[in-house]
C-alpha cells in the first residue's frame, strides 16, 4: 500500500463497488439455501428469498445501471468503475448467482425434498394418474383463464407484465405459414399445482399427511397447449420471465398533490421498461430474437437457464406445505415483564413512567407497541397521538389503532411515507383511511423520505402535560416483527418527548429547528453528531486510552464516513462492523484498516437493528436508530438515532448482546480485503455459538 494512498482515504482503490457488494450479499443468503444445517423447508425458503432479493435487484439497481448507460453518463463510482464498466461486472456475478441457485434447487434441494416426501415432479415424469389429475384440473380450472394472444400485423406484441411467466408459443396454420402468439400463466393460481387433494394441506381428521406431490402450472399448460389453438399444429413452446423498471420518480416540486402523483407512479411502473428477460436455455434463437426485439432489449440482458424460472415461487412450498419437521423449530415472542399479561390501559403508562423500557424483536413481541397505541386511543386523558409509517404493511393493527383514536376524538397526526419503495400502494391506501376518520396526515418532505421510526403520546396528568415516546429501529409492522431483529424503546423522558414534538413540528409543519441535544435528526445534525463522537474516540485513542466503536448497521457505503473509519484504524481504535449488506468498506489492509472487522450475520431473522457503540474511556454510549452509513441515510431522509442512557441497558446492549454477535460462530461471515466473505470454522474444540439461537433461548428462560 503506497504512502500516497495511506493518506488519501477517499482513493477508489479503498473502496468497494456498491452493487457487487450487494450481490455477495445474495450469495450469502443463496450459502443458506446450500447448507445442510438448516431445516429443508428452510433452505427452500432462503432460494426463494434469494429470488425475490435478485428480483427487486435488477428492478432498482440494474434498472439504473441502464438508464446511466443509455444517458451517456460518464461519472465513477467510489471504486472508480464508470457505469458501463459496473453493469458488465454486474451482469457476470449475476448469471453466476442465478447458475448456483440452479444448481442448488436441481442437484442438492429436490432429491432431498423427494427424499423427504415432497415431490416436485416435472410434467412428463408423471405416472398415468397424475397425468389424469393434472390433465382433469387444466380443463376444469386452468383453461377458463387462459388467454392466448395472438401476433401478427393486426395484433401487435402484448404488453407482458413486471414478474411474470408466460408462454412464447410457435403454431402452424392449414397453409403452412408459422405465426407466434403468447400466453401469460395466471397468477391468480398457484404456481405448483398439488397432484393430490391432500398435497400441501392438513386433512379433513386433522392429520399432516408426509407426502405431498406438485407439478409446475405452466407445465401442464404446455402439455395441453393444443387446445388453445384447434386446427393448427404446435410447432414449440417456450416458457419466458420478465424483470421490469420499477424504480419510481416523482417530480415532487411539480407535483401539487403528492398522493395522485405517487398513484399514477405506481401505476406507470407497470409499464416499465423490461431491464432482465430469463429463458430456458432450449429456447431456439428465432424465438429469443423476437422477444428481444419486441422487449427492446439488449442481448446481454438475456439469461438463459435451466429450471425453474422465477425462484420466489419456492415461497409457496414453505408456506402451505405443513411438515413442521421440515421448519425450523416454533418460537413464540415473549412479553418483556415490564409489560406483564393483564397490562393494559393506564399501567402501561405507569410502567413507561417507571423507567426507560427497552424491547428487542423479534425476541420480545411486537404486542406491547400495539397496546399501547391502543391504550392511548382508549384513554381519556390522551390528548394527542403523532407518529411515523414507512412499511406498515395490510391489515394493520397499528393504524387501526390510530383510525380508534381519531374516531374517540383524539389529535392524531401522522406522516404516512408515501415513497417506501414497493409499499406505496399500501401506505395511499392507509392515508385514505385516515384522512377519511379526520387524523391529521401528511405525506413527508419534498426531497426526502420520512424513514424515522417514531410515536407519541401526548397525556393530560394532573395540572400538566406527559409525553410518552416510542423510539425504534425497524418498521410499525408487527407482522415483520416476528422475522426482522430490531430494537425499540419506551420512555417519557422529558427532554426526547420536546425534541420529538420539534421532530414532527418539523415534519408536519415549516419548523426550521437546526439543533438537537439529544437525537440526532437526519438531515439535520446526524452526520455531524456520528462524526464528533467517532472523532472523540479517534482523541483518545492519540491520547494512549484504549479506544473502540462496535457499528452494527444494514449497509456502510458513504465515502466520507469510511474514510473516517480508516481515520480511526490509522489512529489505533479498535472497530468491530457487524454489517448484514452491503459494505463498501475494505478491512484488513495494513496501514489503512488493519484495526477494522467486519462481519455479517445472515441467519433465521433478517438482521436489521441499527447499533452504535462508543467505548469513551470507559464510559460507554450507544445509540439506535433508523439510519445506515449512506449518503441517502444521512443526508437524504428524516432519520432518527437515539441515545441508551440507562446503564443498565447500555450494559445489556454491550454484553448480551453486540459482544455475542462478535462471538457468533455459526452464522457469521468474515469479509476479506477483497470484498469476498469467509465463512468463520470454528476450532475443533471451540464451543458452536449461534447468537440468535443464543438470545431466543435467553428469552425462553426468562
Amino acid at each position: 500500500m503506497s504512502n500516497s494512498i495511506k493518506t488519501d482515504l477517499r482513493h477508489s482503490s479503498l473502496f468497494i463497488n456498491r452493487e457487487l457488494s450487494l450481490l455477495e450479499f445474495q450469495r450469502r443468503v443463496l450459502e443458506e439455501a446450500y447448507d445442510e444445517a438448516n431445516p429443508l423447508l428452510e433452505r427452500a425458503k432462503f432460494l426463494a428469498i434469494f429470488g425475490s432479493n435478485m428480483d427487486e435487484f435488477f428492478m432498482v439497481r440494474v434498472s439504473g445501471l441502464l438508464k446511466q448507460v443509455d444517458g451517456h453518463i460518464a461519472d465513477q463510482s467510489a471504486d472508480g468503475r464508470t457505469p458501463p464498466e459496473t453493469l458488465a461486472a454486474v451482469r457476470k456475478l449475476s448469471l453466476e448467482l442465478y447458475r448456483s441457485a440452479q444448481n442448488c434447487f436441481r442437484r442438492k434441494l429436490l432429491p432431498r425434498l423427494d427424499k423427504a416426501g415432497i415431490h416436485i415432479k416435472n410434467y412428463t415424469r408423471l405416472n398415468k394418474s397424475e397425468k389424469e389429475s393434472a390433465d382433469h384440473y387444466f380443463r376444469d380450472v386452468i383453461h377458463p383463464v387462459l388467454t392466448p394472444l395472438a401476433v401478427d400485423p393486426g395484433h401487435p406484441f402484448p404488453h407482458i407484465s413486471n414478474l411474470s411467466i408466460n408462454l412464447a408459443i410457435v403454431i402452424r396454420d392449414g397453409q403452412g405459414e408459422d405465426r407466434f402468439a403468447r400466453l401469460k400463466i395466471p397468477d391468480t393460481l398457484s404456481r405448483l399445482v398439488p397432484l393430490k387433494r391432500s398435497s400441501g394441506a392438513v386433512r379433513k381428521d386433522g392429520t399432516i399427511p408426509h407426502h405431498h406431490y406438485f407439478t409446475w402450472l405452466e407445465q401442464i399448460i404446455s402439455a395441453n397447449i393444443g387446445t388453445l389453438f384447434p386446427g393448427m399444429e404446435v410447432i414449440s413452446v417456450h416458457a419466458f420471465r420478465i424483470i421490469r423498471d420499477a424504480d419510481i420518480e416523482i417530480q415532487e416540486l411539480e407535483a401539487d398533490d403528492l398522493l395522485e402523483s405517487m398513484q399514477q407512479s405506481v401505476r406507470r411502473r407497470k409499464f416499465g421498461s423490461v431491464v432482465n428477460l430469463a429463458v430456458y436455455e432450449d429456447m431456439t434463437q428465432g424465438v429469443r430474437d423476437l422477444l428481444i426485439e419486441n422487449l427492446d432489449i439488449h442481448p446481454p440482458d438475456v439469461v438463459a437457464l435451466t429450471a425453474p424460472l422465477g425462484l420466489s415461487s419456492l415461497w409457496q412450498l414453505y408456506n402451505h406445505v405443513e411438515r413442521y419437521d421440515l421448519k425450523d423449530s416454533a418460537y413464540k415472542p415473549v412479553v418483556p415483564p415490564a409489560f406483564s399479561a393483564g397490562t393494559s390501559g393506564s399501567d402501561i403508562f405507569d410502567a413507561i413512567r417507571q423507567e426507560n423500557i427497552l424491547i428487542h424483536h423479534p425476541y420480545d413481541s411486537f404486542s406491547p407497541v400495539v397496546d399501547f397505541l391502543r391504550a392511548a386511543a382508549r384513554d381519556p386523558n390522551v390528548l394527542a397521538i403523532k407518529q411515523t409509517l414507512y412499511r406498515v404493511g395490510q391489515n394493520s393493527p397499528v393504524v387501526e389503532a390510530l383510525l380508534e383514536a381519531s374516531e374517540c376524538g383524539k389529535e392524531v397526526a401522522v406522516l404516512v411515507e408515501l415513497k417506501a419503495r414497493f409499499d406505496e400502494q399500501s401506505n395511499i391506501e392507509w392515508a385514505r383511511r385516515l384522512e377519511e376518520v379526520g387524523a391529521h396526515v401528511v405525506y413527508g418532505l419534498i426531497g426526502l423520505k420520512t424513514h424515522s421510526k417514531i410515536a407519541m403520546v401526548i397525556r393530560q396528568e394532573g395540572d400538566g402535560i406527559r409525553r410518552y415516546t416510542h423510539l425504534a429501529t425497524g418498521n410499525y409492522n408487527p407482522t415483520t416483527a416476528r422475522i426482522y431483529e430490531d430494537f425499540g424503546i419506551f420512555t417519557c423522558d422529558e427532554a426526547i418527548g420536546a425534541e420529538a414534538t420539534d421532530l414532527f413540528n418539523y415534519l408536519t409543519g415549516y419548523s426550521t429547528k437546526q439543533s438537537y441535544r439529544k437525537l440526532l435528526v437526519a438531515p439535520v445534525n446526524l452526520r455531524q453528531g456520528l462524526e464528533a463522537l467517532i472523532r472523540r474516540e479517534i482523541k483518545h485513542a492519540r491520547d494512549g486510552s484504549n479506544a473502540h466503536m462496535i457499528f452494527k448497521v444494514n449497509s456502510i457505503v458513504d465515502s466520507e464516513m469510511i474514510a473516517l473509519l480508516y481515520e480511526a484504524s490509522q489512529t489505533g481504535v479498535r472497530v468491530d462492523l457487524l454489517v448484514r449488506g452491503i459494505c463498501c468498506l475494505r478491512p484488513g489492509l495494513m496501514g489503512i484498516s488493519e484495526n477494522i472487522t467486519v462481519t455479517s450475520i445472515v441467519g433465521r431473522y433478517l438482521e436489521h437493528s441499527r447499533v452504535f457503540y462508543f467505548l469513551n474511556e470507559g464510559h460507554e454510549e450507544i445509540y439506535l436508530g433508523s439510519a445506515d452509513l449512506m449518503e441517502r441515510n444521512l443526508n437524504h431522509r428524516v432519520e432518527v438515532v437515539f441515545p441508551i442512557e440507562k446503564p443498565e441497558t447500555i450494559r445489556f446492549l454491550r454484553n448480551e448482546v453486540l459482544a455475542n454477535y462478535l462471538r457468533d460462530n455459526q452464522r457469521s461471515r468474515i469479509m476479506q480485503p477483497n470484498g469476498r466473505y469467509k465463512r468463520y470454522k470454528p476450532a475443533p474444540d471451540e464451543k458452536l455459538f449461534d447468537v440468535q439461537e443464543y438470545l431466543m433461548q435467553v428469552k425462553r428462560n426468562r
